[in-house]
């Protein structure tokens, strides 16, 4: 990173920080361009896209993937290494993959690392989901949204667990500030049939439709709904898996709120999206190039879990 953009960030990070609640946008235009021909042996059924919003400003990209196409597969994926952590680059490397993406929330001052909520592969439960919290000595039981996948077919749900089985509920907890559920009914729910997923959120889009649901999560009195670097995923009616990761803190690129997140996602026609982990671990990689600069920076963070897509 040169000086002069190290003083365009702190230029940038000061006003960010110093001139109260930026604007949130209820429109996004984004100008997106495909690049998928800049990635040589990428496979058929993968496109790229990077967009660009200059009044915001904001840049970002995506991967569209087939999963109608039998030999491309997506799933779940975590870190082998001692202490649970690899960067997407990590990953791709490792394993081979066409796509790597960023996941799910994890414990970054534990070693080894610990995840937030569910993480699950080859149908074993390695983390439990979340089931209560407490917040300000008030316990919040909660549903919290997760992303599944079964023969690389892509879920998104409110989940809970119970004897080691997962369930699904057709809406979130009803939390709010203050006001938290006592417990949630198992009868409301029905078993989510998965062989690999792992707990992020909110929900930001439901049925095709904008569904910001932090509040309903309890992912109030936290720094989560606020501007920041994102990554998310999503699925369109017509079979088309979407991961988005959009940059952040940076003088060229402010990042977008949960609100915005779902504006974006929704131009990209999804029917069901979801938030993944953001800041500085929002990395997109593509066939082992990074697409983004995550929070501005050309290195990546070393994450927990991360969704990837392989071609068989």
């Amino acid at each position: 990173m040169t000086k002069k953009n190290i003083l365009h960030l702190i230029i940038f990070l000061f006003l960010l920080f110093s001139c109260g609640k930026i604007q949130s946008y209820r429109s996004i235009p984004m100008s997106w361009k495909n690049i998928t021909a800049e990635f040589e042996d990428l496979p058929e059924g993968i496109r790229v896209f990077s967009g660009r919003n200059k009044q915001i400003p904001i840049n970002a990209w995506y991967v569209e993937v087939d999963s109608k196409k039998p030999y491309l597969e997506t799933d779940i994926v975590i870190s082998s290494d001692d202490d649970r952590r690899e960067t997407p680059s990590q990953f791709a490397e490792r394993l081979n993959a066409s796509v790597v993406i960023n996941g799910g929330y994890f414990l970054m001052h534990k070693n080894p690392a610990e995840h937030v909520g569910l993480i699950m592969q080859n149908g074993k439960i390695i983390s439990k989901p979340l089931r209560s919290m407490l917040k300000r000595e008030k316990r919040y039981f909660i549903t919290r949204s997760a992303i599944g996948f079964d023969d690389g077919i892509m879920d998104i749900a409110w989940i809970a667990s119970r004897n080691d089985s997962l369930f699904e509920w057709g809406t979130p907890t009803d939390n709010s500030p203050d006001v938290p559920i006592e417990t949630f009914d198992y009868g409301q729910s029905s078993y989510w049939d998965i062989e690999s997923g792992l707990q992020a959120g909110p929900v930001i889009i439901h049925k095709g439709r904008r569904n910001v649901t932090d509040v309903e999560e309890a992912f109030f009195w936290t720094k989560i709904p606020d501007i920041h670097p994102r990554s998310a995923a999503g699925y369109t009616k017509n079979g088309k898996q979407i991961f988005l990761v959009v940059d952040g803190r940076q003088p060229d690129s402010r990042g977008v709120d949960l609100n915005e997140l779902a504006i974006i996602m929704d131009y990209l026609d999804c029917e069901e999206a979801i938030n993944l982990d953001g800041g500085g671990s929002s990395a997109l990689v593509v066939n082992g190039r990074l697409l983004n600069k995550p929070a501005g920076l050309t290195t990546q963070r070393e994450v927990m879990s991360a969704i990837a897509v392989f071609s068989n």
